[in-house]
């Protein structure tokens, strides 16, 4: 069977339009066009994207929200090993549309807010500040799968690998004060 190929996410659009239409909007952002990510992850792959859907509506409020997901596929440098790790970022996430920093405050803690303007939003952005947002600060390969385990091992061994029993002390480290009070002097 035939996958007709994702269509590229449009860059802006009318929030507003969308939210009252109760559209959502599939499809991809190319990584090599976020110019912030590509500075915090140089080593982004020709080619690599980021597949998103974004679900524009109304709330009982009559709030503008939009309601996303997305994963990307990325190689992080582990910072334990220093080699290459594959991993995706993914991120689902719910976001207040407001047009200023008013709106904005007045949002229930459940909703991040989005600032756009004009009657226009920058959907690559919003893709762009989610993928910071969920970007691991210190990424690691898993403790079993990392290149740099046997290291890992003899500095710091795994708690479940022979960790001694702690005895249960069934005396009362202060039993002996107790028969100082009884012996007479």
């Amino acid at each position: 069977m035939y996958k007709a190929p994702i269509a590229e996410l449009p860059k802006s659009v009318d929030p507003i339009r969308l939210a009252e239409q109760n559209r959502t909007l599939e499809g991809v952002v190319p990584l090599k066009g976020l110019a912030r990510f590509r500075e915090a992850v140089p080593g982004l792959q020709d080619g690599s994207e980021c597949h998103v859907k974004l679900s524009f509506y109304q709330d009982s409020e009559r709030r503008r929200v939009v309601s996303g997901e997305l994963s990307a596929p990325v190689t992080l440098e582990c910072q334990r090993c220093m080699t290459d790790m594959h991993t995706t970022l993914e991120s689902r996430f719910d976001l207040g549309l407001v047009i200023n920093d008013e709106q904005a405050q007045r949002l229930p803690k459940a909703l991040e807010p989005f600032l756009f303007e004009d009657f226009s939003a920058d959907l690559w952005a919003m893709v762009e500040d989610e993928l910071l947002l969920v970007l691991p600060p210190f990424p690691l390969h898993e403790r079993d799968e990392c290149p740099a385990k046997e290291d890992l091992e003899a500095l710091e061994p795994s708690k479940a690998a022979s960790e001694p029993e702690v005895k249960k002390r069934e005396d009362n480290p202060f039993s002996v004060l107790a028969g100082l009070k009884t012996t007479k002097h």
